[in-house]
């Protein structure tokens, strides 16, 4: 049988003889446009780290059920859990986001200029479509100076345009393996000063563990009117109904039966037994309505402004309550009723000072969160609601103001600097008396500079250094009290981070693209979960201080025309300086939920006839799933565990022909985990009772067509 080293051998050995072959052949590789530092300016000349994945990578051929198939291409980045659409897929940039119970924290998500990550810092995607991305930006590193609370970095998603002349219209239907089925319509176009594209898709899955069931309708839709050569005005609207989400819940692990696992199994198709007793789902109906109008003013001023406004109604039963008759108070079922609204102003002058270029950046942003709260008791193995046990409001408001400045030392020499200054305030309004009254407030207020020095060198060679602030508030439910099940914790502080790094990127000899980063973080006042309060609800603690040194690498080759390899390294060396768990010191643990190593390679062949074939290799290190134990009596217990490394293999195939009519004729198919490993798909890190681990599936397939035409 081969071996992971043998395969890459394999895969290293094809590409060189290639090149060798025909050298004389090979294409250029084009520059990259980004507006990570939120105006566009090249990928290689940005003093950061930059990620960069195009409609292609993202859509083309694709299975389109998660965003980490597309962003696995890029170093820093690892995601986990997408397979369990109840918890969401979790996205950790630098390690930050690795600790989320369920949705995206420590990482910003922006679509198409408006956030989907709530004032409290807490983010989600079960809006994005991913069959009408055009395009993912990721920042990797602090980057509060221009966004707010960002910790580990910001995801810009970028959706479609329609076609800038005639009409295009699209269907696409996928199928797989545990029932997997999605089927999307879109279409787009020009009408006049109007640009529209409209995109409406459905998913369906069985899942391959017991309780894993998924429903989801998304439609994503954006209209751009041009009232002049200078001035535009783009409309998102956005609506998802999910009304079935299963969480088949965490399991011990299949190699090592622990003492304090209660549910020790060997087959990984299973369900959590209180996740099928307390029927463990979710739903979700959101609407989602945002403007951005971009003015022009002369050559070198533009404005640009953003309005939006989000209705989401989520209900959820959670895989605890009570087993007693009559029901005692337990969270176990959630009723919410939220409302987000907010907007921004940004202004951009790039006129020269004292005869150097420069360009500057100014503006500020203001969000609202408003959310309706009432728990209700889960009773076990039963459909009746029970008594309530919360009811609250729970109010999030952040404003911020920023500038950032860019200045030419000399022709080839640029500084970077910025600050941004940020006001989040919590206050819970508590309608819930029977445990008396427990409203209250909270403001965290940060100032976060950044500074950045980056020498074009040569067009193959951009070296930077840089150095940025961050800082991340609790969440609105990591403000859970540790006594509970109402209130919250006010002793709760916000994680501060101090990031340096060197790096270089450039295009070497144009056909090979590259970065290099190395960095070092350091985090004061970690947010960890430290346990269950009494009504069910996971609380937080400041646990101590960490320090996360890192290598990224991640490189293109156009070996011949049609035929690119592509790879990214991570290495991550994160641990804790300081963790202190009811007064004891664990120092030296690593941070949970994040690999060592993280290795991602891509051989891909689109030929001029229109066959296209990718091949996939991820290797994924051992993972440390928790840092302590505390046992049921509030004991803690050092025991840490692990996940096996592996490494995944997968192949896309597909054909696309376009008839002189216009018409698209795209059949496809594809196989994940072609080796068929058994591996952990998710980590529920800290998780109780040590149910750390969600197998994902062996061996699957998919295969779909797509059919599109022009007018």
């Amino acid at each position: 049988m081969i071996n992971r080293q043998q395969l890459l051998a394999v895969l290293v050995v094809a590409g060189a003889f290639c090149q060798a072959g025909m050298a004389e052949e090979v294409e250029t590789l084009s520059d990259v446009t980004v507006t990570a530092t939120r105006v566009d300016k090249s990928l290689y000349e940005i003093p950061g780290s930059v990620g960069f994945v195009n409609k292609d990578e993202i859509q083309f051929n694709t299975q389109q059920i998660g965003l980490d198939e597309s962003l696995d291409k890029i170093p820093g980045i690892f995601s986990t859990n997408r397979y369990n659409f109840n918890q969401d897929l979790r996205i950790s940039i630098r390690g930050f986001g690795s600790r989320s119970t369920f949705g995206i924290r420590g990482v910003r998500i922006y679509v198409d200029g408006i956030p989907n990550t709530l004032p409290d810092g807490q983010g989600g995607i079960d809006s994005i479509d991913i069959g009408s991305t055009e395009s993912i930006e990721v920042i990797r590193g602090p980057s509060s100076s221009l966004y707010g609370t960002a910790s580990g970095g910001v995801i810009n998603i970028y959706t479609e345009d329609g076609p800038a002349i005639g009409h295009t219209a699209e269907g696409r239907v996928t199928m797989g393996s545990d029932g997997m089925k999605k089927a999307q319509v879109k279409a787009g176009g020009q009408l006049d000063d109007l640009n529209y594209l409209v995109s409406l898709s459905r998913f369906n899955i069985i899942g391959y563990r017991d309780h894993s069931e998924s429903d989801n309708v998304l439609l994503n839709s954006k209209f751009r009117y041009d009232f002049s050569d200078n001035t535009d005005l783009t409309m998102i609207l956005n609506w998802v109904d999910s009304p079935e989400a299963n969480d088949p819940g965490g399991l011990c692990s299949d190699f090592s039966a622990s003492p304090f696992c209660t549910t020790f199994t060997a087959d990984p198709t299973v369900a959590q037994r209180n996740n099928l007793r307390f029927d463990a789902n979710e739903s979700i109906a959101q609407q989602q309505l945002g403007f951005v109008f971009n003015h022009t003013i002369d050559e070198y001023q533009k404005l640009t402004a953003r309005n939006y406004y989000v209705l989401r109604d989520f209900e959820a039963n959670l895989p605890f309550g009570s087993f007693a008759v009559p029901a005692a108070p337990s969270g176990g079922i959630i009723g919410l009723d939220r409302f987000f609204v907010g907007g921004g102003l940004q202004y951009t002058n790039s006129h020269d000072l004292f005869g150097f270029g420069n360009r500057i950046t100014m503006g500020f942003d203001i969000d609202s969160q408003m959310d309706e709260r009432n728990n209700f008791t889960n009773i076990v193995d039963s459909p009746v609601v029970g008594p309530l046990s919360l009811s609250q409001d729970e109010d999030v408001f952040n404003w911020g103001i920023y500038v950032q400045n860019e200045f030419d030392i000399t022709e080839s020499l640029q500084f970077t600097a910025g600050v941004r200054y940020d006001e989040v305030e919590f206050e819970f309004t508590d309608f819930f008396l029977a445990d008396a009254d427990q409203s209250g407030k909270v403001t965290f207020d940060e100032w976060s500079p950044q500074a950045g020095l980056l020498w074009k060198a040569h067009e193959a060679v951009n070296p930077y250094i840089s150095y940025a602030t961050s800082f991340e508030t609790p969440s609105t439910r990591e403000f859970a009290s540790p006594v509970g099940p109402g209130g919250f914790n006010t002793a709760l502080k916000s994680q501060t981070s101090t990031n340096y790094e060197v790096g270089v990127k450039g295009v070497l000899p144009a056909q090979l693209s590259y970065q290099l980063s190395l960095f070092h973080i350091k985090t004061e006042d970690e947010l960890l979960p430290a346990g269950l309060n009494a009504g069910g609800s996971t609380f937080f603690i400041n646990a101590g201080e960490t320090d996360r040194y890192g290598v990224e690498a991640a490189f293109t080759y156009r070996i011949l025309p049609g035929l690119d390899l592509s790879m990214a390294y991570t290495y991550s060396d994160f641990e804790f300086d300081t963790l202190l768990v009811n007064g004891v010191d664990f120092a030296g643990d690593k941070i949970p939920g994040v690999p060592e190593q993280n290795f991602f390679t891509e051989l891909s062949y689109a030929h001029p006839q229109g066959y296209y074939v990718a091949f996939e290799l991820q290797y994924v290190d051992e993972i440390h799933v928790n840092n302590t134990f505390v046992d049921d009596f509030g004991v803690v217990i050092p025991q840490i565990e692990t996940t096996n490394d592996y490494l995944l293999g997968n192949l896309r195939l597909g054909y696309e022909t376009v008839s002189a009519n216009g018409t698209r004729f795209n059949p496809f198919f594809g196989i994940n985990n072609i080796f068929d490993q058994k591996y952990f798909g998710n980590i529920r890190v800290n998780e109780g009772r040590h149910r750390f681990f969600e197998p994902a599936p062996e061996l699957n397939l998919f295969a779909g067509v797509s059919i599109g035409f022009d007018y």
